[in-house]
């Protein structure tokens, strides 16, 4: 007697015995599961064989050209279709634009596209650069302390005692600043 194996379908996983013929034989007579290994191959197949995946997209381009009108009758016949995939679509937006206003711990794109620091500036004419060029320090306000985006604001005695919503001002030890102060 053949020993039985367990059908590689995750839904069904009923024991079976398999066709010696048939190698690697790992699912199940069943409509589902031979629905699945046809779905499975396929997918494997359009992923590694060119040929294949060229023939089946003009096949497809075929098949939309003799049935142009297919998905407007098809949406026209079941309105219940229509109403979901809406529906869907306004949460599959909302999901969208809520993942991009999403503050990220590792955001590619920087909010600062300059970084605090020193930076040469040169004037420039035309395609030559000049020689004398001026070192200014930048440092960032976080949007967070408006009171610190006022010029006049960072010369008044109180500037390093300012107490503002970032993390780093909830870490303030009372001798540094979390901000650059331009140095002498």
């Amino acid at each position: 007697m053949t020993a039985k194996i367990r059908c590689a379908n995750p839904n069904c996983r009923r024991l079976f015995v398999p066709d010696p013929r048939v190698k690697n034989h790992r699912y199940c007579g069943r409509q589902e599961c031979r629905r699945l290994r046809k779905r499975r191959w396929q997918s494997q197949k359009m992923k590694t064989d060119p040929d294949y995946r060229k023939n089946q997209q003009e096949s497809h381009q075929c098949w939309r050209e003799q049935n142009h009108d297919y998905y407007q009758r098809y949406r026209t016949k079941n309105p219940q279709y229509v109403t979901r995939n809406r529906l869907l679509q306004k949460l599959r937006d909302q999901k969208r634009r809520d993942r991009h206003n999403l503050a990220k711990m590792d955001e590619s794109n920087p909010l600062y596209p300059v970084k605090p620091g020193y930076y040469h500036l040169i004037p420039a004419k035309g395609d030559l650069a000049k020689m004398d060029s001026i070192l200014p320090q930048y440092f960032l306000i976080p949007h967070t302390c408006p009171l610190l985006a006022k010029k006049d604001s960072m010369d008044s005695p109180s500037f390093s005692a300012l107490q503002c919503a970032t993390k780093e001002a909830a870490t303030y030890d009372g001798k540094s600043h979390p901000l650059p102060r331009p140095g002498p």
